[in-house]
This record gives C-alpha cells, structure tokens and sequence, in this order.
C-alpha cells in the first residue's frame, strides 16, 4: 500500500488540490445559491437562472475554440504562452458580433417581455465577458500543472460571487435588474482579480502563422462546446417556454441542487481526462469502466440524498423559496447520477480528441432531451409528476450516451495521447 501511494503520490496531491477547489466551491456556491434563491422572487430566479445558462452557452462562441490551443501550448510549450494568448484576444475580438448576434435572437425567442433587455444583457456580459476570462486563467495553471493556484481561483472567484448575494440579500427585494448588475460587477471583480494574480507572465506577441494551422482543431472544440452547453442548458429554456417564469423557478431550484452534486464529480473528470491523455488504453477493460460509472453515479446519488434529507427534515433551512421545491428533491434522486454519467461519458471522448463524434453525440443527446422533456410537460402537466418523470428522461439519456460513446472507442480504438483539449470549469 505504501509503495502504492508513493508511486502515485503526484496524482493524489493534483486531485486533492482540485478537489479542495471543488470542496471550497460547494460551501460557497451553496451560500451564494441560498442568497439569490431567497433574495428574488421564484419566477425572478427562474429567469436569472435561465438567462445565466444563455450566457454560459453564448460563453462557448466567444473565442471561437482558441482556448484549445492556448491550453495545448500550456501543457507542453509553455514559453509560448504569450503568443497564444494574444491569438486568444484576437478571436475574443472577431466573435464578438458573433455572440451578440446570438445574444439577441436567444433574448427574442424565450426572454422578450418576460425580464428587462439590460438586465439580460448584463448577465451575458457577466457570463461571456468576465467568468469565462475566470475559467480561461483556470485552464491555462491547470496545463502548466498549477492545480492549487487553479483551485485558489474558483474559490476566489467563488468567493466574491457568494459575497455579493449575500449583500444583495441583505438589502431585501431589489428586482432582478438589480441583481443582474450586481452579479456582473462581482463576475467582473473575480475576473480581474484571476488575471492580474494568477495568469502566467509572458510577453504578449501576435504571431499569425502560428494560428493558422489551429483553426480548424479550435472551430471543433467551439463546436462541441456549444453543442454540450445547449444540450446541457436547454432544459431550463424549454421548461421557461412551456410553462412560464414561476415553473422555471421551480425547476431551477431543483435542479441547482442537482447541480451541486456534480462539482466534486468534475474534479474526477479532470484526472480521468489527463490520465486519458497519457495512458490511452486504460479504459480498455469493461471493469474499470463499469467501476468508474459506478463511482460517479454513487457520489452524485448521495450527494443529492444528503441535500434532499436535509430539506425533508428541515424544509426552511436553505430558506422560505427553496422551502416550495424541498419536497421535489429526493423526487428527482437519480437525476444528478444520469446526468452527471452522460457528462462523464462526454469527457472520455473529449480526453481523446474526438470533439467531432463527440459533438455529433452530444446533438444526439439534446434531441432526445428535448423531445422527452415536451413529452413529458405535455403528458404530465403536474409538477411532481414531470419531476418524477426526469429519472426516466435522463435514464434513457444516459443509455444513449453510454451506447454511442462506447461504440465510438471501441469501433476507432483510443487516438494517441498527444491531442490535448482544455479542461472545462463549471460556470456555476
């Protein structure tokens, strides 16, 4: 056993550091969560939830992918971070008309006459303009093995949202518009905060012929991002559609809670892909798959369990408007196990290069979701019924990921270990 852990010591330190970050993250997503909930109304939260989701997807346009090659170069070139970096502010600059493009027809669609257009557009910009440069400063100190500084930033960055809300909490109801602003001055303080203290001081230099050959690979991971984040936060805008701003509420309470449960999980995920990178047959055997799908299902059902115990036995306890969706949490219980799996099974794609197969399954995923969520309001127009119903959508959403996904690496076999992808951190 000694000889074990001294063998793999590194490994440990990294995934302890990345799960103190994740630990750190729960506390004070949770105070953060408890505030807003709180703070608005259940419809205000339902639209600010939704609209944060908009932004996290809008997120993925920005930058067209070059967050690739940037976290590429970090990995095994660090002295080129600089240059890259540089290209990374070029393609910021030309998707810019991009997402704001996409901003207005996704405000069109789903928000026009339900929340204010600035109020909207703050939380774009928070999302898009300011967290995302956050997670950019996480990805490139995770490439250059940084994991606690990495880790020290989402808990800033954390920390300062969680900051906020407990500070517009204390000022009662203020609107939504209000907290929109608030939470992109607080975005835009973490952000500043990552960059100026934590990014790797390298000399800014445009180097066009460098960028050239990293298009392509960058407008696939853009790709696939996009199509994750949509299939992943299309739940929200649809059940917003269907059944207005007070049902959105509720589910995103609901599912905030479930959201909880996947932070320690994507610690996991973080050491699964880079361990991917550099072993590429180790997933060969059907027991060590069958072993990590287990342990991620067990720790995202236990996660949600505590929380919906907790709120069983003490329904005010995250506060009087969580207190109306407490009964439907251990309702969804195998939600955050399905769900949390298919994000899973999408990271062992992502770790192996195959962002095309991976964005093609990813689409797959969201069809299917979207069909079963409208099914689903459609047949059971009662709020406990659908919710119910959600163990079954993502069952058959996990059963269609996991059959593709395996397919895939078992049909192509594991692409080599020098194709390197950034590592995503959760927005929230």
């Amino acid at each position: 056993m000694y000889r074990l852990i001294k063998r793999h010591f590194g490994v440990v330190v990294d995934y302890v550091s990345l799960l103190a970050g994740s630990a750190g993250r729960l506390v004070l997503s949770l105070a953060y969560f408890v505030s807003v909930a709180n703070a608005l109304t259940i419809a205000e939260f339902g639209l600010f939830a939704t609209a944060s989701a908009t932004g996290i997807v809008l997120s993925r346009i920005a930058g067209l992918g070059f967050v690739s090659p940037l976290y590429r170069i970090a990995t095994v070139k660090p002295r080129l971070i600089g240059t890259y970096t540089t290209g990374l502010l070029v393609a910021f600059g030309l998707s810019v008309p991009l997402v704001a493009l996409a901003a207005w027809a996704f405000y069109a669609l789903f928000f026009a006459g339900e929340m204010h257009p600035a109020a909207f557009a703050a939380i774009v910009v928070a999302e898009v303009a300011f967290w995302r440069v956050l997670e950019i400063v996480v990805i490139v100190n995770n490439g250059i093995g940084r994991f606690a500084r990495g880790a020290a930033i989402v808990i800033v960055g954390s920390a300062v949202r969680a900051a906020a809300a407990v500070g517009f909490a204390t000022f009662g109801h203020a609107g939504l518009l209000a907290w929109s602003l608030v939470y992109m001055a607080a975005n835009g303080v973490a952000m500043a905060i990552a960059v100026l203290g934590f990014y790797p001081t390298w000399r800014l230099r445009l180097a066009p012929r460098l960028y050239a050959s990293r298009w392509r690979d960058s407008l696939s991971v853009a790709g696939a991002e996009i199509v994750f984040y949509l299939q992943s936060e299309l739940d929200k805008l649809l059940v917003l559609s269907f059944g207005g701003p007070h049902i959105a509420g509720i589910y995103a309470l609901v599912m905030r809670l479930v959201d909880l449960t996947a932070l320690p999980v994507r610690s996991f995920n973080t050491m699964v892909v880079q361990k991917l990178m550099k072993t590429p047959r180790w997933l060969d055997g059907w027991r060590i798959r069958c072993g990590l799908e287990g342990l991620v299902a067990a720790v995202s059902v236990l996660g949600l369990a505590a929380l919906g115990g907790l709120l069983h036995v003490y329904p005010d306890a995250l506060g009087h408007n969580v207190a109306e969706a407490a009964p439907l949490v251990l309702i969804a219980l195998l939600v955050p196990a399905f769900r949390n799996l298919v994000e899973y099974q999408s990271e062992l794609l992502y770790a192996q290069g195959k962002t095309t197969s991976r964005a093609a399954v990813l689409a797959v995923v969201g069809l299917i979701k979207a069909a079963l969520l409208i099914l689903l309001f459609r047949r059971f127009p009662d709020e406990t019924e659908w919710i119910l119903g959600l163990n079954g959508l993502f069952f058959a959403l996990w059963l269609a990921s996991a059959a593709m996904t395996y397919t895939l690496l078992d049909w192509t076999g594991f692409s080599h270990a020098g194709r390197f992808r950034p590592i995503r951190q959760p927005a929230e």
